[in-house]
């Protein structure tokens, strides 16, 4: 059962990279935090303004030695006509998984009955371990910001009040 405080589900899949298919393990990525978000679906609506704001954001989270993976059940194929479609996704900087399978959206508890995957967004720290899970509803977008916020605060390794931001002091 997906657990935050317990190792990460280990997943392997076909990702876009670029205008490239590449496979992508989550054990190749030890010594990384990893950002791992998934979206409902291709050729949507909500998806690609997160796609943009996480594309926004990489320099941020390779700043703080974290790579960011996206998720949906789509297949590559689908990815890269979408990306390819739409000139806001023309250059993103990450990996998009494709989760045919579906295993990979069970795993982490965001499979829907209706076989897409739920918003999810999942940190998972340098040993592999699930630090951080959240879902939201498929017509609310996520925060970036607030993705960031919480990475910077488990990187202290200390405990950190409500609404703490980096640079803030903390309680431990």
């Amino acid at each position: 059962m997906l657990q935050v405080g317990k190792p990460a589900p280990n997943f392997e899949g076909q990702a876009l990279v670029g205008r490239e298919f590449k496979d992508i393990k989550l054990e190749n990525l030890k010594g990384k935090w990893v950002v791992l978000f998934f979206y409902p679906m291709d050729f949507t609506f909500v998806c690609p303004t997160e796609l943009v704001a996480f594309n926004d954001a990489v320099d941020d989270f390779e700043d703080r030695n974290a790579v960011v993976l996206s998720a949906s059940t789509d297949t590559v194929y689908s990815h890269l006509g979408w990306v390819k479609a739409d000139e806001r996704l023309a250059n993103l900087k990450y990996p998009i998984l494709g989760d045919v399978t579906k295993k990979i959206a069970q795993d982490y508890g965001v499979l829907t009955d209706g076989g897409i995957a739920l918003r999810g967004t999942f940190i998972i720290d340098n040993e592999g371990v699930l630090r951080w899970a959240v879902q939201y509803d498929l017509n609310v977008g996520r925060s970036v910001e607030e993705t960031l916020r919480v990475l910077d605060a488990l990187q202290t390794d200390e405990l950190c009040p409500c609404n703490w931001e980096k640079g803030q002091a903390t309680l431990g």
